[in-house]
């Protein structure tokens, strides 16, 4: 019961479409400009810098809200999987995200929740998360790989940091069961980004730059 009401949890506060909602206050539909995705890529690109960031921090904080809701509901009375709750509530988090039934199931790809995620689950996730996603993005400029591999990255390291304790007080069956959930995660999330490995495989995929104007390559 409490990884459904985690989940729900998750789900309620994925249901904040950032990027929709300030596209509205600047009078587009997000979802009927550049890729169509309801996300912080195509805000930046549409919408400029400010948009992108306003969005990405938003994503985030839906993420990271959910999962503090979970630890001050279950942090006391089950410690022992705790870790494992915040996951489902991250995972509901980004199902909100991607699948907002309001919007007819059409949302974002999940990677600023997940981001959320990798930032409050456990401090030794975040500088695994800012080097590789950084790293790859000011290096190929193609965001669409740095966020599939930073899920890569963080399937590595639950598995690891797992393994060796990190997450205290996890038994290995509720450890087995965080890797299950979080490899469902990364799965739908190469599921959202089918298109752009495609258009990666054919060297088609679009650009993305911080520090000058986007334009199309």
């Amino acid at each position: 019961m409490e990884r459904i009401i985690c989940l729900a949890i998750g789900y309620v506060f994925g249901l904040f479409q950032t990027a929709y909602f300030y596209g509205k206050l600047n009078g587009i539909d997000i979802r009927e400009h550049g890729s169509g995705n309801s996300g912080t890529t195509n805000a930046l690109r549409v919408l400029g810098k400010k948009a992108g960031a306003i969005v990405l921090l938003g994503d985030c904080a839906k993420c990271i809200l959910a999962v503090c809701v979970t630890r001050l509901i279950y942090g006391g009375a089950h410690p022992d999987t705790i870790y494992l709750l915040c996951i489902y509530a991250a995972a509901g988090a980004i199902l909100g995200h991607n699948f907002p039934f309001y919007m007819g199931f059409k949302g974002g790809k999940g990677i600023a929740a997940t981001a959320g995620l990798i930032l409050s689950l456990h401090p030794y996730f975040i500088p695994m998360g800012v080097i590789v996603f950084f790293g790859i993005l000011f290096t190929t400029h193609y965001v669409s790989l740095g966020s599939l591999l930073v899920y890569v990255g963080f399937m590595i390291e639950i598995v690891v940091c797992g393994q060796l304790g990190v997450f205290a007080g996890s038994s290995q069956a509720t450890l087995n069961e965080m890797y299950v959930v979080s490899l469902c995660l990364a799965v739908m999330a190469f599921w959202k980004h089918r298109e752009n490995i495609r258009r990666l495989i054919h060297g088609e995929e679009r650009k993305t730059y911080l520090t000058k104007k986007n334009e199309d390559k």
